[in-house]
Parts: C-alpha cells; structure tokens; sequence
C-alpha cells in the first residue's frame, strides 16, 4: 500500500491535474504514508541502522531567530546525588518547538540542563517530555489548530501553509500533511473508546452523505459515504461518530453496529433494511413525512398539504413541550396527548388517500405516510426515542460546506482517517467545550497516558488538564 502512495505521488500521469487539484492530493498523499510509516513502526519498532537512519533522516531548517521564543525548563527533581554530594550543572541541551496561536508564530525552548556529581560521575538530566510526534518540531497547540482548521474550518492545507507564511514561517503541505497523518493514527484508541461508549447507549440515530473520493490514476472521483452515528439529543451522553465507507451499502451500518441491538432512528434507505431483520428495532422519521407535504405546499399550494401541515404541527406543538421532561414523564404526555393527534392524522390519511387519483404526487406523499406509520409511530411508545432524525442531520450539515476540499487518494484511510479527527472535533462541539483547547489538550496528555485511562479524554468526560 505504501509502494502504491509513492508511485502515485511520482507518476507522470500526476501532471494531468491542475495546480490547485495537485496539491490537494499530494498533501492526502504525503499524509497517508506518513500515517503508513507510523502503523508500520508501531508494529515493527526496529530501529534502523545508524548509515540507514543518516539517509533517511533530512536536514530541518532551523526556526527563525526573528520569532519570539519562550523557555520552558526541565531539572532534575532533586538536585542532590544518591550519594549524598550536591550536583554540578555542566551543560544543557536545547531543543526548539514550533507553537502557533491565531497570527502569531513563538519559539518554546525547552532546557534541559544536565548536572553532575563530581564525587562519583553520576550524570543527571530530566527526561524528554513525550510528545505525540516524536523529536518533532510542532507543539499540540499548532497540531491542534492545523487538525481543526482542516477538518472543522474546511481548510486544505496548502491554504493553511500560505497564512503561516504571512504569519512569519511557511510551513510546507508536505510536513503538515505529515503531521496530521501521524495525528490520526496517533488519535485512534481515543475513536475507538468513543465507539464502545455510544454503542452502549440504546436509542441511535443513523444517517449518510455522500462524499467525492479522488481516485488517483484515471482522473476521476468515486462516490464515498460518510456515515453517521449519535446519540439523541435527549441523552445526556453526547457524541458523534463518523464512519468512512466506500459506498451506501447497508453492510457498512452492520459491520459498524455489529451486535448492538436498540432502537436506531433512521430515514427509509433500504440498506438499514436487513438490520431490522436481525433485531434491532426501527423508529421513522417523522420530519420526512412532514416534508414530502411542505413541498407539495411551497411549490404547489396544494390545500391538501395544507392541511397536512396543521396536523403534523400539532404532534411537533406536543414534543416541544416535553423536551424538558424525563423519559418516563415525557412518555405519559406522549401517551396523553400525542397518541390521540397521531391517530387523528392517521385516520385523515386514509381518508385523504381515497379522494386523490394513483400516481399524483399528493398521492405518493400519503403512501410514505401510510407505509411508514408503524416507523413514524415508534416514539409513542418509547419516551427515549425522538419524533424524527433531525439531530444526526444536523451534526451531518456542517460536512457539507467542505466537500469541495474532500479529496483522497484512493484508500479508504486517508478518509476513515479524517472521520476519526471529526469524530473527536465534533463530539466536543456537542459537548460544548472549545475545540481547539479540548485538541490540544488531548494530544498534549495522550503520550503519558495510560491504555485504561483514554476513557479521560473522551469528548463528554474531558476536563482541562
């Protein structure tokens, strides 16, 4: 896979592209096998050779002496040797990290100052603190902010490399590619903790967008789906997770749901179908219904949809009213209030569908109605469940201003790569934290952090550090 990436980063047939499509897939290309390398040495931790290593390693620039710089110090915890005589400071090493705040480009010197016990030789110096790129040069403030400019503003990065050049230091897309592929990788167990959490929740909701994947060779893109998976806006665990797939096809929902069995809330798409076969149980949407007949209003004025509208208000008057109540109280309301308006609408249908000839439009708008009642009806019976699946729609929305810049390289990584970085990004949206400070604390406490602990930094238990 890692052969395929650099012979399509070197073909000729790369020159087919414009300027601007170039550079976005040398950047997806770049961040794919430098996320490669890194599941690569995670899985063979063998250190090259030392000829090796000098060939493989380039020249870094050094920063520039124009930027401000900031030390940050690191000695030891006692300064006394274990033999009893006071240590000597002889030395330091200095490494520079590269930190970004909006605008405004500083130097952190980290000093590690190295003292020595003149009795015995003993040498002493703090350790290097771990980072999420290792001897890399970027604090997680500059991941952080690269990560949400990309993944939550829509910024390609060779866009982002220009404002760091008018900033003071142009980073090139190739490096920040680098570092948002090690990022994803890095970043995964936190994804996958996020998973197990909301699959333990019972009530769902599920949707899917279409998403243009590049397809590197013959010029052309593939229609890719990002799915979506979270829990209501009635629960008070929040979170969404994103999962790239390379086409519609229901099996992605199983293969993601695997043996969680609840109530999913979802549109008619056929390919939730076999879920439902396997025990899970459905809940419609109540606003597709309502829509088919705003449409028949707004383009047609029908007086039928009209009507239509009232009585799909009335059920929406009631919801609004138990959005602050529990799910026991909210189901007595529903039970109260509710199952009478439905059964109103519902026998209405009927009636409507009698007078109305086969194949019109208001006669399709009905038989979804009709065909769907048991779905659209579901909520009455479960307080948890909402009306309708507006909530994962709206989480879904902010995707949609950058699909112009969703362009891959033909794997599925690069864009389960970037479902995992929006996961997160998103998730603490929800949660209402400020995403740029809960992703640079998260990539700033990941390297010391324990397996058993990632659950800390899951976007509805993070506290700043």
């Amino acid at each position: 896979e890692m052969a395929i990436l650099k012979r399509l980063k070197f073909a000729a047939s790369s020159e087919a592209y414009t300027g601007e499509q170039q550079r976005m897939l040398f950047e997806t290309l770049d961040t794919d096998i430098e996320a490669l390398t890194a599941e690569i040495e995670r899985l063979n931790p063998t250190k090259p050779s030392a000829d090796e290593g000098k060939k493989q390693q380039p020249k870094r620039t050094a920063l520039p002496s124009s930027l401000p710089r900031k030390e940050v110090r690191h000695d030891p915890d006692s300064t006394t040797c274990a033999c009893g005589c006071q240590l000597q400071r002889i030395g330091e090493d200095v490494a520079e990290k590269l930190d970004y705040q909006p605008g405004v480009f500083t130097v952190e010197r980290h000093v590690r100052g190295k003292w020595v016990c003149r009795q015995c030789e003993t040498l002493v110096q703090a350790p290097v603190p771990p980072q999420i790129i290792d001897k890399g040069i970027p604090t997680a403030g500059l991941l952080a902010h690269v990560l949400v400019a990309k993944y939550l503003d829509h910024l390609p990065l060779y866009r982002q490399s220009g404002i760091y050049g008018r900033a003071g230091f142009a980073i090139p897309d190739s490096t920040l590619a680098q570092w948002v592929g090690v990022c994803g990788v890095q970043l995964q167990p936190i994804v996958d903790a996020l998973c197990q959490e909301l699959l333990a929740q019972r009530v769902l909701h599920a949707d899917e967008t279409p998403v243009a994947m590049l397809k590197p060779g013959n010029g052309k893109t593939h229609r890719a789906y990002l799915w979506s998976y979270c829990s209501t806006a009635m629960n008070d665990m929040k979170a969404v997770v994103f999962d790239f797939a390379e086409s519609r096809a229901g099996r992605h929902a199983g293969e993601f749901l695997g043996d969680w069995r609840g109530t999913l809330i979802c549109d008619d798409f056929s390919g939730y179908k076999h879920l439902f076969k396997q025990g899970i149980i459905e809940a419609g949407c109540m606003a597709h219904a309502r829509r088919k007949f705003h449409e028949l209003y707004a383009n047609h004025k029908s007086q039928i949809a009209e009507e239509a509208l009232k009585l799909f208000g009335a059920l929406y008057d009631i919801e609004r009213q138990v959005q602050p109540l529990d799910a026991e109280s909210r189901q007595e309301v529903r039970n109260r209030l509710a199952r009478p308006a439905a059964d109103t609408l519902h026998a209405w249908l009927l009636a409507q569908r009698q007078r109305v000839p086969d194949g019109s439009a208001t006669a399709k708008a009905i038989n979804y109605s009709l065909g769907r009642w048991g779905a659209l009806t579901r909520y009455l019976d479960d307080g948890a469940v909402p009306i309708d699946n507006n909530w994962v729609e709206n989480q879904i929305r902010p995707i949609a201003l950058g699909k112009k810049n969703w362009l891959f390289a033909g794997s599925l990584r690069a864009g389960q790569r970037a479902a995992a970085v929006m996961t997160l990004l998103h998730s603490a949206r929800l949660n209402g934290h400020d995403v740029h400070a809960y992703m640079k604390d998260i990539l700033e406490r990941l390297p010391t952090l324990s397996a058993s602990r990632v659950t800390e930094l899951l976007p509805h238990r993070w506290t700043p550090a």
